[in-house]
Order: C-alpha cells, then sequence, then structure tokens
C-alpha cells in the first residue's frame, strides 16, 4: 500500500532533501509514474542528484505543470497559503507532503514530537533510547534523515521530529505515540495567530493511540482527544519528579526511576524533555531500564547549548539551534555563570516580539551584541547592547572584552537565513571562529 493507486502525474514543489528524497520514494514505486519537479530557486539544492529521467523547472512556477497533475507533494518550507498552490488545490488537485507519502508506505511502528522547542532533543534521545535497547530504529523527519529515505532500511521503529509545516500536509499518520512538547511564539510570517500556528501542531495527535502533552503548558492539550492520554512535567503526576532521599527522582505515576541529577543533559529544560522521552519509549515498548541508561548517557545535540571551547576561564557556548524567542528564553534560564555573559542575538527574526527577554537579561551581568537582518530589534533589551552587522563581528568585539570566569554564548533567538544558510551552518561557523578568536582572549580576573 502506497496511497498512489490511480496516480500517474506528480510534481514535487521544492528540491533540496526532502525534494530528492520524494523523488527517490516515487522512483521505488511500482507503475509508471511520470514525476516532475519544480523550484522557485534558479540553482535549487540536490539539482545535481537529480535524474535526468524527471525533469526540472527551476527559477520560478510552471501552472501548466501543477493544474495537470493528479498529485502535488509541497515541500515543508512552501505554505499552502501561497497563491499557485491554492489555485491548484481549488482545481480539485490533491497536494500532499512528504510525512504523507511515509504515513501512507509505513509498515513499522512510529512515534512523533512536535512544539516549539525541545523536539530534537527529545527526538534524538528516544532514538537513543531505542537503540540501548537493542532496537533497530530509524530517526528523522524534521531534524537528520528525510522520512522517506528511512523506510528502505526496514527499521523496527521509527521516531519523527515534526514541524508544523510538515504537519500542515499530513492527514493520515498513525501514531503509537504523540507528543507536543511546548508551545510559543514562532513562525509568526507563515501563521496569522499563535492559534493558528497550535492548530496545526495539533494535527499530531489526529491518528495517535496515545497523546502526550506538557502540564506546564495547557496550550498542548488536545481538547477533544477520543484515544489514551498521559503527560510531563515538574509535580508528581504521570510523568513528572518526587522527592527521595531529599534530592529529585524522574518518576512514572510517583514510582521513582533515577536521579533527576544523573542526566547528562544540562538545564531544567531538559528534565522536563527527558521526562517527554520517557513517555514515548514506554509507548513504544522500550526497555525502562535501557531508556535510562541513555538518559545518563546522552549528552545532546550540535549546535544546543554546546559547550565548543574554553581558554583562560571563557567558555564559548554555540546554541544556534535557537532559532526562536522560547529557546533562547530556555538557554537563558539554564545558565550558571559566575562572570559576564557576552551574548549573540540576530538574524531573522520571523515576526517575533523579543520584549519577553528584558526581564530575563535585566538581573544578568550582560553585554548584548546584536547582530543581522533585526539585530535593531534586541537593542532596547540592555543598556549594554551595541549593533554590529556580522556575527564574526560580534564573536571578535566579545573577545577582546571577555575574562575569566565569562561566557560568549551565541543563543540569537532568530533564523539563520539572512547570513547563513541554516542554523547548522551558522554554528559551524560560530565553532570554527570560537577554535582561532579563543586564543586572543587576554583572560585574567
Amino acid at each position: 500500500m502506497n496511497g498512489l493507486d490511480g496516480v500517474k502525474q506528480v510534481v514535487v514543489v521544492g528540491l533540496g532533501m526532502t525534494g530528492l528524497s520524494v523523488v527517490n520514494h516515487l522512483l521505488r514505486q511500482p507503475g509508471e509514474l511520470a514525476i516532475k519537479v519544480m523550484d522557485t530557486r534558479l540553482t535549487p539544492p540536490g539539482r545535481d542528484q537529480l535524474p535526468s529521467s524527471v525533469a526540472l523547472h527551476s527559477g520560478g512556477w510552471q501552472m501548466d505543470w501543477l493544474l495537470n497533475a493528479d498529485l502535488i507533494v509541497a515541500s515543508p518550507g512552501v505554505a499552502l497559503a501561497t497563491p499557485e498552490l491554492v489555485a491548484a488545490r481549488q482545481a480539485g488537485i490533491e497536494i500532499v507532503g512528504d510525512i504523507e507519502l511515509f504515513a501512507r508506505a509505513v509498515t513499522k511502528p512510529v512515534v512523533a514530537i512536535t512544539g516549539s522547542n525541545g523536539k530534537s532533543t527529545v527526538t534524538s534521545l528516544v532514538g537513543e533510547m531505542a537503540k540501548e535497547a537493542g532496537l533497530n530504529v530509524g530517526v528523522g523527519g524534521n531534524i537528520g534523515f528525510a522520512a522517506l529515505d528511512m523506510l528502505a532500511q526496514d527499521h523496527d521503529l521509527y521516531v519523527l521530529e515534526l514541524s508544523s509545516f510538515q504537519l500542515e500536509t499530513t492527514s493520515s499518520l498513525s501514531l503509537v505515540a504523540a507528543a507536543y512538547l511546548n508551545l510559543s511564539e514562532d513562525h509568526m510570517d507563515r501563521y496569522d495567530s499563535l492559534a493558528d500556528y497550535s492548530q496545526a501542531k495539533m494535527r499530531i495527535f489526529d491518528h495517535a493511540k496515545l497523546a502526550i502533552w506538557n502540564r506546564d503548558d495547557p496550550a498542548t492539550c488536545p481538547p477533544s482527544f477520543v484515544g489514551a492520554m498521559t503527560s510531563f512535567g515538574f509535580d508528581a503526576q504521570a510523568y513528572g519528579l518526587v522527592e527521595q532521599d531529599g534530592a529529585e527522582w524522574l518518576a512514572v505515576e510517583q514510582q521513582a526511576l533515577m536521579p533527576a541529577a544523573e542526566i547528562a543533559l544540562v538545564g531544567r529544560h531538559n528534565i522536563a524533555n527527558s521526562l517527554a522521552a520517557l513517555a514515548l519509549a514506554d509507548a513504544a515498548g522500550v526497555d525502562r531500564e535501557a531508556a535510562c541508561r541513555a538518559l545518563r548517557r546522552y549528552r545532546g545535540l550540535a549546535h544546543r547549548c554546546q559547550l565548543v571551547a574554553e581558554h583562560l576561564g571563557v567558555r564559548w557556548v554555540n546554541d544556534s539551534k535557537a532559532t526562536n524567542l522560547a529557546s533562547t528564553l530556555a538557554a537563558l534560564k539554564g545558565l550558571s555563570l559566575s562572570g559576564t555573559l557576552h551574548l549573540l542575538m540576530g538574524g531573522d527574526g520571523k515576526g517575533a516580539d523579543f520584549s519577553e527577554l528584558k526581564p530575563i537579561l535585566a538581573p544578568l551581568d550582560v553585554r548584548l551584541y546584536c547582530y543581522g537582518r533585526d539585530g535593531e530589534l534586541f537593542l532596547p533589551l540592555a543598556d549594554s547592547a551595541i549593533r554590529v552587522e556580522t556575527m564574526a563581528e560580534a564573536m571578535a568585539q566579545a573577545a577582546a572584552s571577555a575574562k575569566a570566569g565569562d561566557m560568549i554564548l551565541l543563543s540569537p533567538a532568530c533564523a539563520s537565513f539572512d547570513q547563513f544558510p541554516n542554523f547548522m551552518a551558522r554554528g559551524d561557523a560560530f565553532v570554527a571562529l570560537a577554535q582561532t578568536l579563543q586564543y586572543q582572549v587576554a583572560g585574567g580576573a
């Protein structure tokens, strides 16, 4: 069953990693499928890997292709509100995404995670728990591997990170368990309101056997879910915390599992992430002891509160994954610092309001370096704020004034697309510069 019965003409909108995974999946299907790809970019990434049998139109739209298609597969970055896709939908043409194609083809259990922040960490952590238990697990979606590319590996279990963009074009994904971690303002340049953004994320529960929500963020609770539900949070209910021997322990229904202090991940927000991961792993049948071993070992993702250099008492921390306000707030709340925080912020703000950062920064000894397209938006947040053009300039100025006990933290609260192709490239650039600039720090108290 591949969900392509009666389909002859398929148009893939958007190339890159996702588009290529769609093309390769379609080419593996039986029957004669005519596959065409269009991308509004003149030189879309992945065009050199596109088979010669697949037609490519780049640099704009080709409406004849869309209106003659039996099925359109749109990449997550292309909004359904785009006029060309609206016209195709009005003409009665089905529009799906790669996750919907995955849903129609997968035959093994799947768990999935969405939320404004933390979903990459939770997705990776559940994958590590499954590996520790000896399962052949595929981890991907909005992180790592494209979902369709993993189907050829015939995994025992699939763990998917799903963005709101991916969920918009997904309608039949059956899940053993689905988790909605948290909700905060993000992608307001694509959604009409926070409620509209949340509704897209709520689609993750549509065909889930178990819904997992965050007790400390009631907006994540599905209002009309008919299946089983559980939750995680910082109290003693369900997946939560209990006190034992004078310390906090992770617990399930008040049964203590392990001390919270033994989690390898840093920061209180990662206690919540660990509880969510435990709930998903339990639903997937992962051995509890193996899950706890993974919690003690797993140190997190690159680009997420990652210590990348330390010299003369100055720490350089890469949090390039902080592409929105809430992610930066989580990083700041988990800080332990004796000296000055040199905080690098800026990029593409995606229409967000950053004023919530001001009271968080107020008690800190902070110097704020504001760069990129929306750097101006951060200047009112601290008296110490200065404006620079690039991240490299910000790093150089921070290095010149840093001393022992200080931290130079990249936690931009913005997308990277004004100066970098993605947050990984931004983080890699930070790491490379930190390796050089750390030796220009004077040090000393």
